[in-house]
């Protein structure tokens, strides 16, 4: 294979580009988003971990361009599909970005071409309802006149470590075919691929990983408030029992769960597990607790002021950090807007602070916020608030300057650890 296109410039799919793109491929990358392609095309990126001089390259090279019109999959021996599945507003899977992209390509789709979808969904998605769409808009069938197949995306932003060429992709096709062709594409640019037997066990592989990380998660959250009641500082048990060098794997307790995968891929599997019958009661209990951690974080808030005597309503808090984890721009389903939301129903006035994100863009999901700006990195700033709340552990803040400047930190990500505050009182949450 020549020629391969990306549909959905966004997180997964620009570092993917890229990575086809340096392994000698011709990548075309299609996105509904205009200025996605016209970023790319004039070598300028828009996700900051993303060097803008990496795009450039590969665009001044001739391998890779971008643009918003379907029509070039007509030219393309494949096509990889890397578009949103949030969930909608009752908490049940939405595929309608997957769907809609399948409509779009359907039209265009030749003999002999590959169709991959990325994008993070349930066990049936791509043999159902995406093969669906496509043999309906094409009068082809998959497996016979095209390949189909699913690779669950690997991207992990703002972990330097994290290379898109190291990280071994799963891979399951619809037929034996399929599952060749798909190895085909991936092994130009990955160096290890896993084939699986099918697409849906390549989608079930997806949804146990960020299942495993949300319910362990889940566990040290609870093991948090638990511990906090006894007077035991969990991140000093989590870092005593990371020593042993066997059964033991640590995560980190939080806010809330952020980001596309943990806090919704689980309930692409309830969801699905319900047409069969069968209850997926761990998965559920797992994502209640981490669903409760804001308005934990919150209460521990109005503990902090009570003891300044100061109540919630009244006060000025400071959210610092936006993004969902650390040192990346990404703010989806990012619980800083649930503390946000949270704070401001109990009267407070607030504000956030993310050195990566100036301001909050337009969103259906976080419409009252839209145009909302970070506040400045200064002692004049930050000495107006009642108390800080820790809520994403940037690399780039000076914790140092902040237990300086103000009185009140409430530290949720183990932020202040080691840190001398020399006027704060910080509390664990």
């Amino acid at each position: 294979m020549k020629s391969l296109g990306i549909v959905g410039l966004g997180y997964v799919g620009l570092p993917l580009s890229l990575q086809f793109a340096r392994s000698g491929l011709e990548v075309t990358g299609i996105d509904v988003d205009p200025a996605k392609p016209e970023a790319i095309n004039s070598g300028r990126s828009y996700i900051q971990h993303i060097q803008s001089a990496d795009i450039a390259e590969m665009v001044e090279a001739g391998r890779l361009t971008a643009t918003t019109d379907f029509g070039v999959v007509a030219n393309l021996d494949a096509v990889v599909i890397c578009v949103p599945t949030p969930l909608n507003r009752n908490r049940e899977p939405d595929i309608s970005y997957v769907l809609k992209t399948g409509c779009a390509i359907a039209p265009h789709l030749k003999r002999g071409m590959l169709v991959v979808l990325e994008s993070t969904t349930y066990p049936g998605t791509t043999d159902e309802e995406l093969r669906r769409v496509l043999e309906e808009g094409s009068g082809l069938v998959a497996g016979k006149d095209f390949h189909l197949a699913f690779s669950p995306e690997r991207e992990d932003p703002g972990n330097p470590a994290s290379k898109v060429a190291e990280i071994p992709k799963v891979i399951g096709g619809l037929t034996p075919a399929c599952l060749e062709q798909a190895t085909a594409l991936y092994g130009a640019a990955i160096k290890r691929l896993v084939p699986v037997s099918s697409c849906r066990a390549a989608e079930a592989t997806k949804l146990l990983e960020n299942i495993f990380r949300s319910v362990n998660i889940a566990l040290v959250n609870e093991l948090k408030v638990v511990y906090a009641a006894m007077g035991i500082d969990v991140w000093e048990v989590i870092n005593a029992a990371k020593t042993k060098p066997f059964g033991y794997m640590p995560f980190f307790p939080g806010p809330g769960l952020g980001g596309h995968c943990i806090p919704i891929d689980p309930f692409y599997l309830t969801w699905k597990a319900r047409e069969y019958g069968k209850n997926t009661r761990f998965v559920e209990l797992a994502g209640e607790i981490n669903t409760s951690m804001p308005e934990y974080v919150v209460n521990r808030v109005a503990e902090a002021l009570n003891a300044d005597r100061k109540p919630v309503n009244g006060s000025r808090v400071l959210v610092l950090g936006l993004a969902y984890k650390p040192n990346v721009d990404d703010y989806r389903e990012s619980p800083s807007f649930i503390l946000l939301d949270l704070l401001k129903a109990r009267g407070a006035e607030v504000a956030y602070y993310d050195p990566y994100i100036p301001a909050i863009h337009e969103s259906r999901e976080h419409a009252e916020w839209s145009g909302t700006r970070s506040v400045s990195w200064d002692e004049a700033t930050l000495q107006k608030f009642d108390a800080v709340i820790i809520a994403t552990n940037h690399a780039s803040v000076d914790y140092s300057q902040l237990a300086g400047w103000v009185g009140c930190i409430v530290d949720t990500r183990n932020a202040m650890n080691g840190v001398e505050p020399s006027k704060a009182k910080v509390w664990k949450a």
